[in-house]
């Protein structure tokens, strides 16, 4: 299905083509000055200085050729050259009835040649606990990748642990400390290994800070854990064991935590998983050249023609060689070549992290790793700051953990839900939570990703204003009155979307048309913010509609089953936008 922009500009295609100028200047927009249009075009001002004539005459004959148009109810030209907009009741009516009968996509079409995307997004260390410092990786990675499947894209979500390297060492050589029986440690021991963890998560998070510490301490400490980790790297048999335990008590809390913020993965790979196709890796770069020693380490040049500054080679083995994160980043990439055959691969990172990711496309690239059609994107994101605008913390100064953060705001919510003494127990605990995602999402990315943005608890949380709660409180709206029209005897509206009535219910329409442009720029650039705007003024559109007219028990029953039809659209794209930025509604609030 066309957009409703795309529409507009055929009409204008034809003005400009009838007048006999180029068609290439009938670009439209939306107005920017809605008092006294709906959309615009300039093209009059630009084709006066090929044509060398007065704008205003080429506006005014491209104006005469489309003044019978049945798309426009007003088209005007104005000084100097400007070509004012206004659709016909009927022509919008009728478009925003079509996206009512296309149920689950209200005329939004997929692309028209599927691809496999990767979102790597995400992040965490294993055996630490996820902080407010992995918030936005997974907030902004898991709207980016349904974005992505919604246009139609195999879309793959993965975590990419960081879970190699010598971490691993310092936690083995800790709990070696502190339990030096286990069999894990017994370089003789031929039995089988237990299956149960000999840590549970708590004593995990102790362990690993205390292992990190030790090692910047002691220095034999230090020896012991990278030695731990060589060992680890090359198959011993017990640390590997290990490995295993530290994974899947790590997964397991983790889980739990992404499973609250509505955020899932596909795959649940890590750095360790590179590990395999490495050596190859390594081996094909040296027999093509590519890389050559400095000080011991295995570097690449990655510098171009272009570079204005001279860029640092990129480490690919270390002096010991031993991998690090340029050698894992590349790992995994010939893993999605290899096993996934992917097309385009986007990181969703800290922008700080820009030097890496441009230095890991060149040598992916100049590796052969990735083909040369195979696009890679950096989405790097701003960081989440307090109110005195440095990195968010709690009170007394540390990093809040993500599950105290959740919690807090669930608390909070409830207390909030929990005035309305319809609501039951469970009823009110699991809405709390709802609006507690939406709070945090919505506040996260109504901010352009790139940009640092203020944690705003207490602005997040309110009922009004932008905020994730004012949405939801819209949408509940909108369900309430639906299912009060059921609940009088009507089913659901089989009538038709109709020529607006009045200007706030054309105002509505006009925002719902847009929305199968919004998608595809939020999809085109890999930019929830767009749709969140978006979001934002459909709900503000419809609180208008809604104090401006009685909807329910009108005398003409007609009208009234119009208007529960424009609710019904509205619903249905307003649950389909929170829905991309991985948030739900309740049914009531």
């Amino acid at each position: 299905m066309k957009t409703i922009l795309e529409l507009i500009t055929e009409e204008m295609r034809r003005g400009f083509s009838e007048a006999g100028y180029d068609e290439k200047f009938a670009v439209c927009t939306l107005s920017n000055r809605p008092d006294l249009c709906e959309y615009q075009c300039n093209g009059a001002l630009t084709a006066a200085k090929q044509y060398h004539k007065n704008p205003m005459d080429i506006a005014t004959e491209v104006v005469e050729r489309i003044s019978s148009s049945n798309i426009f109810s007003v088209a005007e030209a104005v000084r100097p050259g400007f070509i004012n907009l206004k659709l016909q009741g009927a022509f919008l009516g009728d478009f925003v009835d079509a996206m009512r009968r296309d149920r689950e996509r209200m005329g939004y079409d997929k692309v028209s040649t599927p691809k496999t995307i990767f979102v790597d997004y995400g992040g965490p260390n294993v055996a630490k606990p996820l902080h407010v410092g992995h918030l936005r990786a997974a907030v902004i990675g898991e709207s980016v990748k349904r974005i992505i499947k919604f246009a139609g894209n195999e879309a793959i979500g993965d975590i990419h642990l960081g879970d190699w390297g010598t971490q691993l060492g310092q936690i083995i050589c800790e709990l070696q400390d502190r339990k030096p029986d286990l069999p894990y440690f017994d370089d003789n021991f031929t039995g089988e290994y237990p299956e149960e963890s000999p840590f549970t998560i708590s004593e995990l998070e102790d362990i690993y800070p205390c292992g990190s510490k030790k090692s910047k301490e002691n220095e034999d400490f230090h020896k012991r854990a990278l030695e731990a980790t060589y060992q680890l790297q090359n198959g011993h048999r017990g640390y590997t064991q290990l490995f295993k335990h530290i994974i899947e008590v790590s997964v397991t809390d983790m889980r739990k935590i992404y499973d609250r913020l509505n955020v899932h993965f596909e795959l649940w790979k890590g750095e360790a998983d590179t590990q395999p196709y490495i050596p190859d890796m390594i081996q094909d770069m040296k027999d093509k050249g590519l890389v050559y020693e400095s000080d011991g380490a295995l570097v690449m040049d990655t510098n171009e023609p272009e570079d204005k500054v001279e860029m640092p080679p990129l480490m690919i083995l270390k002096s010991d060689g031993a991998s690090n994160y340029n050698t894992t980043d590349l790992g995994t990439l010939v893993w999605r070549m290899n096993d996934y055959h992917a097309d385009e691969v986007y990181y969703v990172v800290d922008k700080r992290q820009d030097l890496h990711f441009l230095q890991l496309f060149r040598a992916a690239k100049k590796a052969g790793i990735c083909a040369p059609n195979v696009y890679l994107e950096f989405i790097g994101f701003g960081t989440m700051n307090g109110k005195d605008g440095k990195p968010f913390k709690t009170r007394n100064g540390g990093v809040m953990r993500l599950e105290s953060l959740l919690n807090d705001i669930d608390n909070e919510m409830y207390e909030k839900i929990k005035t309305n003494e319809d609501i039951p127990e469970e009823e009110a605990r699991d809405t709390a939570h709802k609006v507690c995602v939406a709070a945090i999402k919505y506040g996260d990315l109504s901010n352009q990703a790139s940009k640092d943005y203020i944690f705003d608890l207490d602005r997040f949380t309110s009922f009004e204003g932008n905020t994730g709660p004012y949405i939801l409180y819209t949408i509940v709206r909108i369900k309430s009155i639906l299912r009060k029209y059921k609940e009088a005897g009507n089913e659901k509206s089989a009538s038709k979307v109709g020529e607006p009535t009045n200007d706030s219910e054309k105002a509505l329409m006009l925002v719902l048309s847009r929305f199968s442009e919004v998608m595809r720029t939020a999809y085109n650039e890999k930019a929830p913010h767009k749709i969140c705007a978006f979001v934002y003024s459909v709900c503000d559109a419809f609180n208008h509609f809604y104090h401006a007219n009685k909807i329910l028990g009108i005398d003409d029953k007609n009208l009234e089953a119009q208007y529960i039809s424009l609710l019904e659209v509205t619903e249905r794209v307003l649950l389909c936008c929170i829905d991309l930025l991985g948030f739900e509604a309740p049914e009531r609030m």
